[in-house]
C-alpha cells in the first residue's frame, strides 16, 4: 500500500504531466500554400490572395500577392488557434482564427490607439489560387482594356483627373491608377463580358475598382479604398493622357528661397536645417507618414540610394506626420519604418497626419498637397526642386523618368562646390 507522501508525489507528477502536455499541445497554424481570402467591405466581397511558407509562427512568412508584387509579413501565434499578422510599418493587422475545417476567419483592424479606422471582416480558404472566379466559370470578353486611360473622377468637389494603365491577357487584367499624390500600387483583376474588377491588398486598406465597358468603348465605374473614398469615375482610352507636372504643383511662396524648420527627432532632440551637419551639403527632405503606402514606397527607394551616396556630401531628413500627435507613438511607428528599411538618415516628427498641420510646419511652401512631398536643397541652402507625390515601379515609364531626373539633378547639385562662406565656417 502506498503511503500518503507517495500518493501526493504521484498526484504532483500527474498534474505536472498534464501541464506539460497542455503547454506543448500542437497549435493550429495556417496551412502552407496559397490561399484565397475575401474581405467584406460595405456588404461587398473584396478578394485577395496570399501564400504561407513555414509550418509554425516562428518560421513562417505570410506573403500578400498582387499580380507580380509580393509583400512579406511576420506571423505571431496569439492563441492555440489564432494568429496575428502585423502589416509591417502600417499600424494595422490581420487577426485570424484557424477553424476546425481548416479555413480562416478574422478581421483586418487598425491598431492606432483610440482611432476608429478600418475594421473589415474576412474569411479565407486554402488551395484556391484564383482571385475572382474559378477558371471554368470565366465569361468570355471581346474587349481588351490594355493601354492608357484618361480617368475623370465624378465629384461635387473639384478633383484632379487621373490616369490608369492596364494590361489585359485573355480575361486576366492588371493595372494601376495614378493621381497627383501617387499610385494605387499594382492591382490584379478580371474582365467578365462587359464588366471588369480590380483589387489590391498589400498591407494598407484594400482597393476595389469595379467598372463597365460601354458600347462606345468608354468605361464607367467606382473606386473604393477600404471603407473610405468610394467615388465614381468615367474614362476613355487616351495614349496622350498625362497628369499635371509633379515638379510644378508645390513651390515656394514669393519671397522665400530656403526652408526653415526645427522639429524633434525620435528621442526628442531638436533638429534644424541650420545645424552644422547640413551646412554646405545637398539635403533631401522627404515629408512622409507611415500610414501612407506611397510614402513607404518612396522611403524604400531613398534609403538604399542614400546609403550608396552619403559619402558624396549629401544628407537626408524624413519628417513624419503620424496618426497621433504624440512623440512616443511616433517613435514607435517611425522606429518601425527605420528598422524595416534600414534608414540611416535623421527622422523627425512633424505632428498629426494633416495637410494643414504640415503646411504650418513648412511655411515656405505654397501648400501641402500630398504625402509624400520631396524637397531637394542645394549646397547653398536654397531649394532647388520640389516633387509632389511618388510614382512607384509599377508605373513603368513614370518611375523610370522619376529616377532619371532624380539622379541627374542630384549629380549636378553634388558636383557643385561648397560655398566659400561654408568653407570658411568649417
Amino acid at each position: 500500500m502506498k503511503t500518503k507522501n507517495q500518493l501526493l508525489s504521484i498526484a504532483y507528477l500527474a498534474v505536472g504531466s498534464l501541464t506539460f502536455n497542455a503547454a506543448n499541445a500542437q497549435n493550429k497554424f495556417i496551412k502552407e500554400g496559397v490561399w484565397r481570402g475575401e474581405f467584406k467591405v460595405n456588404e461587398v466581397q473584396v478578394p485577395f490572395n496570399f501564400e504561407v511558407k513555414g509550418k509554425d509562427a516562428e518560421h513562417a512568412t505570410f506573403t500578400l500577392i498582387n499580380g507580380s508584387r509580393r509583400d512579406d509579413f511576420h506571423v505571431q501565434q496569439i492563441a492555440k488557434d489564432s494568429v496575428f499578422i502585423k502589416m509591417n510599418t502600417y499600424d494595422a493587422a490581420l487577426v485570424a482564427k484557424v477553424n476546425d475545417d481548416g479555413t480562416l476567419s478574422g478581421v483586418y483592424k487598425s491598431l492606432v490607439p483610440n482611432f476608429k479606422g478600418n475594421f473589415l471582416p474576412f474569411v479565407a480558404e486554402y488551395g484556391k489560387t484564383y482571385r475572382f472566379v474559378e477558371p471554368a466559370k470565366e465569361i468570355q470578353s471581346n474587349h481588351n482594356l490594355s493601354g492608357k486611360w484618361a480617368i475623370k473622377i465624378l465629384s461635387k468637389e473639384p478633383v484632379a483627373d487621373q490616369i490608369a494603365v492596364f494590361e489585359q491577357k485573355g480575361n486576366k487584367l492588371k493595372g494601376v491608377f495614378l493621381k497627383v499624390t501617387g499610385d494605387t500600387r499594382e492591382l490584379e483583376g478580371i474582365v467578365q463580358g462587359d464588366e471588369f474588377t480590380l483589387t489590391g491588398f498589400s498591407g494598407p486598406s484594400p482597393w476595389l475598382i469595379r467598372g463597365k465597358i460601354n458600347p462606345d468603348k468608354s468605361i464607367t465605374g467606382e473606386v473604393g479604398l477600404g471603407i473610405y473614398n468610394n467615388v465614381k469615375f468615367e474614362g476613355v482610352k487616351d495614349k496622350k493622357a498625362e497628369l499635371p507636372d509633379p515638379y510644378a504643383l508645390t513651390f515656394l511662396k514669393e519671397g522665400y528661397e530656403k526652408l526653415d524648420f526645427t522639429l524633434p527627432d525620435l528621442n526628442g532632440k531638436q533638429v534644424s536645417l541650420s545645424d552644422d551637419k547640413y551646412k554646405g551639403k545637398v539635403v533631401i527632405v522627404e515629408i512622409i507618414g507611415t500610414w501612407c503606402p506611397n510614402c513607404t514606397d518612396q522611403t524604400q527607394f531613398l534609403s538604399p540610394w542614400y546609403k550608396a551616396n552619403k559619402t558624396r556630401g549629401v544628407e537626408a531628413i524624413a519628417v513624419g506626420f503620424e496618426q497621433k500627435d504624440d512623440l512616443a507613438y511616433a517613435k514607435y511607428t517611425l522606429g518601425k519604418l527605420k528598422e524595416k528599411y534600414d534608414i540611416q538618415y535623421d527622422i523627425l516628427f512633424g505632428g498629426i497626419a494633416d495637410k494643414k498641420v504640415a503646411s504650418e510646419k513648412f511655411v515656405a511652401l505654397n501648400k501641402m498637397i500630398a504625402f509624400p512631398t520631396t524637397i531637394i536643397i542645394g549646397r547653398d541652402g536654397k531649394v532647388k526642386q520640389i516633387h509632389t507625390g511618388y510614382t512607384g515601379e509599377v508605373t513603368g515609364k513614370y518611375f523610370k523618368q522619376y529616377v532619371k531626373k532624380w539622379n541627374k539633378e542630384l549629380d549636378k547639385l553634388i558636383a557643385e562646390p561648397v560655398p566659400s562662406t561654408e568653407v570658411a565656417l568649417k
